[in-house]
C-alpha cells in the first residue's frame, strides 16, 4: 500500500464521498485508501499532534489508523461522518501506543532501580477501559447494541467530550449522553450474564 504524507488539513483529491471511498477501500481498492489518506491525513495529524509530543509516535499511529481503515473499511455502516469513525479509529490507537509507551518506560525504570518499589497495581478504571478491547468485557461490549458500544468507545476508551463525540458520530449531544447511560447499564447486564456473581466493571454515572 503506497500512502502520500499528510500535507493539508481539508478534503483533496477525488470527487467521490468518504463513504463510497470505503466501501471500495473494503473490496480490496488501494487507489480510494490513498485518495482517503490524502483527503484525511493532514487534520488526523494535526490533530493528533495537539494530543501528544513526540512526532515519531504521531506518524506511527497515522500509519496505524489507515492500516486498520484497510483491514475494516467494511465496519463503517455509514452511521454519522466518515472522518468521526476515521478519528475514533485513530484516537484509539494513540490510546494504545501511550499506553504501550508507559509500559516500556516504566519497565525501564525499574530495570534500572531495581531497589525502588513496584509501580502501583493499575486502577480498576485502568483495567476496564483495557479490558473495553479486550477478554471478557470487550466480549460483553460485542453483546450490546452496536450504537451504545460506538458511544461508549468513543467517550471511554478514547476519552472523548460529549461534544466531540457527538460532532463526529453525526449525533445530538443529548442522545450521546442518553446512550452513554444505557451502554453503561447494557455492559453490566452482559457482564453479569457472562459472569454472575462477579464484580461490576464499570460503575458510577456517564
Amino acid at each position: 500500500m503506497r500512502l502520500s504524507r499528510p500535507t493539508g488539513g481539508g478534503p483533496s483529491g477525488g470527487d467521490e464521498d468518504d463513504s463510497a471511498l470505503l466501501r471500495k477501500v473494503a473490496r480490496g481498492d488501494t487507489e480510494a485508501l490513498a485518495v482517503l489518506y490524502d483527503r484525511h491525513a493532514g487534520w488526523l495529524h494535526a490533530r493528533l499532534a495537539r494530543r501528544c509530543p513526540d512526532e515519531e509516535t504521531v506518524r506511527e499511529v497515522l500509519q496505524d489508523t489507515f492500516v486498520t481503515v484497510w483491514r475494516s473499511a467494511g465496519g463503517h455502516r455509514g452511521r454519522g461522518e466518515a472522518g468521526g469513525w476515521l478519528w475514533v479509529i485513530a484516537a484509539r490507537r494513540l490510546v494504545d501506543a501511550q499506553r504501550a509507551r508507559a509500559r516500556t518506560d516504566r519497565a525501564t525504570a525499574h530495570a534500572a532501580a531495581p531497589s525502588e518499589a513496584p509501580a502501583a497495581a493499575p486502577s480498576a478504571e485502568d483495567r476496564v477501559l483495557a479490558g473495553l478491547e479486550y477478554g471478557e468485557v470487550g466480549a460483553a461490549l460485542d453483546r450490546i447494541s452496536p450504537e451504545l458500544a460506538e458511544v461508549l468507545r468513543a467517550t471511554v476508551v478514547d476519552g472523548l467530550t460529549t461534544r466531540e463525540t457527538a460532532r463526529l458520530l453525526g449525533l445530538p449531544e443529548g442522545t450521546v449522553k442518553t446512550r452513554a447511560l444505557r451502554a453503561r447499564r447494557e455492559l453490566r447486564a452482559a457482564l453479569a450474564a457472562g459472569n454472575p456473581g462477579g464484580p461490576h466493571a464499570l460503575g458510577g454515572t456517564a
